[in-house]
């Protein structure tokens, strides 16, 4: 949970744009292949995150994002599964063919997401833009941090 300004507990937004049936049968299992084939498109890798409650491993290809010297994950879709695992790990893996790098996650603060979801939808707003509502890579702060509690945002440090 994350403090507001009054230092009571403010509860992150609920917004999931669940994939469709073609991104969820045929588009995330075809990248995540190649991704596993060390094919990564556009930079993709295979997110690894144990679940919270199995503990079993969960795999989602996804887009990390480098950006002056960090590297980030964004959650396009909103308060998915990935998200709501690694929020309780607060550790997990980027995979690529036989590459895994482990990492320790931390979320972001809303104000501090700007300069990432600018980034992020400029270089994948072909892919990622309609989630968005519309708000793109040139838009205001204002626009930006009102989509920011939509979209959570993980700062990763890679795992001593």
């Amino acid at each position: 949970m994350l403090s507001n300004e009054s230092g009571a507990l403010a509860v992150p937004s609920s917004r999931y744009l669940a994939p469709g049936w073609l991104t969820r049968r045929v588009m995330n299992p075809a990248v995540a292949r190649l991704t596993a084939w060390g094919l990564p498109l556009a930079g993709s890798r295979v997110l690894a995150v144990r679940g919270r409650a199995s503990g079993e491993w969960r795999t989602t290809p996804v887009n990390p994002l480098d950006l002056e010297g960090g590297r980030y994950l964004v959650a396009p879709r909103g308060h998915t599964q990935w998200v709501r695992n690694l929020r309780a790990a607060r550790s997990g893996e980027l995979r690529s063919g036989r590459r895994a790098e482990g990492f320790d996650a931390v979320e972001l603060e809303d104000a501090e997401k700007l300069p990432v979801l600018r980034e992020y939808l400029r270089r994948w707003a072909w892919e990622v833009g309609a989630f968005f509502d519309g708000v793109g890579a040139d838009a205001s702060d204002e626009q930006l941090l009102a989509a920011a509690p939509k979209h959570p945002v993980f700062r990763l440090a890679p795992r001593a």
